[in-house]
């Protein structure tokens, strides 16, 4: 059986409970040590296998997944954050499956949660914005061209840009082409939740100049959205005294 876990932001108390158990459980550790804090496996047991895959090809991979397999072993495949966003888990379930090989995914915390928490941000404040889009600028993995950053950013709503801190320049620019004012706040959040955590609230304008001023080339999140200024929300319905739920009266209203 092979396991995809999701290691969760960074921090070792991050992962969930059921990850943190398939990693005590697990005969083979196959990680992403490029981006998956190496603390967390010492959750392993003494005699557990550990590959690192920053240094392994997909083909690498699947053969040491089916070796395990037939070895009657089981096996984590350690992903950072959420296996299912920018995770390339797909391709790996598919080689899985031609192989017959059976498989579960355990869900992670991912980086945009993570900042979120690091900030105390809501990504959907009422009256401000009730949509989160998770995306990325386009680099070696092409992006469709309906989901290019300006089509997004036309929404205004808040935006969590992964895997784009080396083309900050660009990436400006083309909000702000998109709809998003040169004054609307953001955030870069490099290695959120790790212990090296840094977090810098800025502009759409300035977020090249802010990665540049504190040396943050990778490893960053960048959020937008005028959520992150926390002003001029509206509060939520849903424990206002007036409004009426399944499980409460609104004050004053008769009860029938």
């Amino acid at each position: 059986m092979v396991y995809f876990v999701g290691a969760g932001t960074g921090a070792v108390d991050l992962i969930t409970v059921r990850g943190m158990r398939l990693l005590e459980q697990a005969d083979v550790i196959i990680y992403a040590g490029s981006l998956v804090n190496p603390a967390l496996l010492e959750y392993a047991k003494g005699d557990c296998i550990l590959y690192n895959s920053a240094k392994m090809t997909l083909e690498e991979v699947l053969f040491q997944m089916e070796r395990a397999e037939r070895d009657g072993k089981m096996t984590v495949r350690l992903h950072t954050g959420d296996p299912s966003i920018y995770g390339a888990v797909r391709e790996q379930m598919d080689a899985l499956d031609e192989m017959g090989i059976p498989y579960e995914s355990c869900p992670g915390v991912s980086a945009c949660f993570g900042a979120a928490s690091s900030l105390n941000l809501e990504y959907t404040l009422p009256g401000v914005s009730q949509s989160l889009i998770i995306t990325r600028m386009e680099g070696r993995t092409k992006v469709p061209e309906r989901e290019r950053i300006e089509s997004f950013a036309a929404h205004r709503a808040s935006m969590a840009i992964y895997l784009s801190t080396g083309m900050l320049d660009e990436l400006s620019d083309r909000l702000l082409s998109g709809g998003y004012e040169k004054t609307t706040p953001s955030a870069l959040v490099y290695k959120a939740t790790w212990p090296e955590e840094e977090a810098y609230i800025c502009t759409v304008e300035t977020l090249a100049q802010t990665a540049k001023d504190h040396n943050i080339t990778k490893t960053a999140l960048v959020l937008v959205g005028d959520v992150i200024g926390q002003c001029h929300y509206e509060k939520s319905k849903l424990y206002d005294a007036s409004f009426s739920t399944e499980f409460r009266r609104a004050k004053g209203e008769t009860t029938p």
